[in-house]
């Protein structure tokens, strides 16, 4: 098992679906960093369905010491810069991006990436699920927009097509 950072999309989508508690048996440490966490209390505070992080006490909230400059220029949330940032620092761990940009920047830095559906994916070979198509609805009616097309190569991934 290895160790993750995430960013707040991937919690709140995997807490909306039912899956968060995937993650402490996916890795072996889960961190956050403080953006994070104040973007999912900004989201509580004002009535929304999110994951409180002081909740799971599986996900330690560590921040990075430094932040690439250009980074701050790009069209990123605070908590996707941060926990770039963070894996930038600790290369030994898998960042949990579901932004598009945030993405490719992470990539082109050399991090190493996952997104929701990649859990989703790791959850099933894991034997932590039976299917993976449940959950794809579930992501869905939660707000997580994937396209036809990466539907079916994640189905098609997952052995279900």
């Amino acid at each position: 098992m290895g160790k993750a950072i995430s960013n707040t999309s991937p919690l709140l989508y995997l807490y909306r679906a039912g899956g968060i508690d995937w993650l402490p048996k996916l890795f072996d440490e889960v961190w956050a960093p403080e953006a994070v966490r104040n973007e999912l209390q900004a989201g509580q505070s004002k009535g929304y369905d999110v994951p409180n992080p002081d909740e799971y006490p599986w996900l330690n909230i560590v921040n990075p010491k430094s932040t690439p400059s250009e980074w701050l220029a790009l069209d990123l949330g605070a908590g996707e810069i941060a926990a770039m940032a963070l894996a930038l620092e600790n290369s030994d761990r898998v960042v949990l991006l579901d932004d598009m940009l945030a993405l490719r920047t992470a990539q082109a830095a050399g991090v190493q990436v996952w997104g929701t559906l990649q859990v989703l994916l790791e959850a099933k070979s894991h034997g932590l699920i039976k299917k993976v198509e449940p959950y794809m609805a579930k992501l869905s009616d939660s707000g997580m927009w994937v396209s036809a097309e990466v539907k079916q190569r994640i189905l098609a991934l997952a052995g279900e097509s």
